[in-house]
């Protein structure tokens, strides 16, 4: 018997309907509840739809790796200007690559396209399903204050950690998320990403050396439609970290770079 597709992801829509449209995507063990000052920034002038990622919030049941969960996310999405923050980053950039037609322009905030070394991929993954029976045997709450007691998580706050929204994550979902979508799953996209066509703002906090690094990479393998901008005051979560100065970069690049 063959299983059955995974269903639809859970969304919520915020900001005026009918305005121009951004699909936020958010990171490993948040959900759509989780951006904070940034999201209602945009919410402003934008129409917002906040997509519960595959073993995430509302969508914690749904079982995906991420090339099957970037389609969900464009089904979930339509036709938008595409924001992904980390793991949602890596979600989106399989979507503006599988799904072409549907991505009108790409926010990627601390994000990459991968591990180029087939031994660092497989480390990776062996590290991702330990991680994954650890998160099994101690349950959410210890896992989630586990994960934002990481150096690459300082920057955050109470205030800003949204720890009581991904408490609302199961042990089951997120244990899925690593197994099937985990960077060590992920194909390299490098070689790829010039075939990119649409606006792409690659953003990462001045104190995330390493994923202003990748920023940079990425934005030299997607070409001339890449712009790379870092948020001051701000680490590996620059959205929660930083929103106001966040929401301002993206607000100024879109209105220079029309959506395709």
């Amino acid at each position: 018997m063959t299983s059955p597709p995974p269903g639809p992801l859970h969304t919520e829509l915020v900001g005026p309907p009918g305005a121009d449209r951004l699909v936020l995507v958010h990171g490993f063990t948040q959900t759509a509840r989780c951006w904070g000052a940034f999201a209602d920034d945009l919410a402003r002038d934008h129409e917002l739809v906040l997509v519960d990622a595959p073993g995430h919030g509302g969508s914690s049941g749904v079982r995906a790796d991420l090339p099957t969960g970037a389609t969900l996310v464009g089904d979930a999405g339509g036709a938008a200007t595409y924001v992904g923050y980390s793991m949602g980053g890596r979600l989106a950039l399989h979507l503006a690559l599988d799904r072409p037609e549907l991505v009108r322009r790409l926010v990627l905030v601390g994000a990459t396209a991968g591990l180029d070394d087939p031994e660092e991929r497989a480390a990776r993954r062996r590290a991702d399903e330990a991680l994954a029976e650890h998160l099994e045997h101690v349950g959410v709450e210890a896992f989630v204050d586990e994960w934002l007691g990481q150096p690459l998580f300082a920057g955050l706050t109470s205030a800003t950690a949204s720890r009581a929204e991904r408490l609302a994550n199961t042990a089951a979902g997120l244990a899925s998320s690593l197994r099937l979508a985990g960077t060590g799953t992920q194909e390299p996209l490098w070689h790829r990403l010039g075939a990119i066509d649409v606006p792409v703002l690659v953003m990462a906090g001045v104190d995330d050396a390493k994923f202003s690094a990748l920023a940079a990479r990425l934005a030299r393998a997607i070409g001339p439609n890449a712009t790379v901008a870092l948020v001051p005051r701000a680490g590996h979560c620059a959205h929660l970290e930083s929103p106001l100065d966040t929401a301002s970069i993206v607000r100024r690049w879109l209105r220079s770079h029309p959506a395709a």
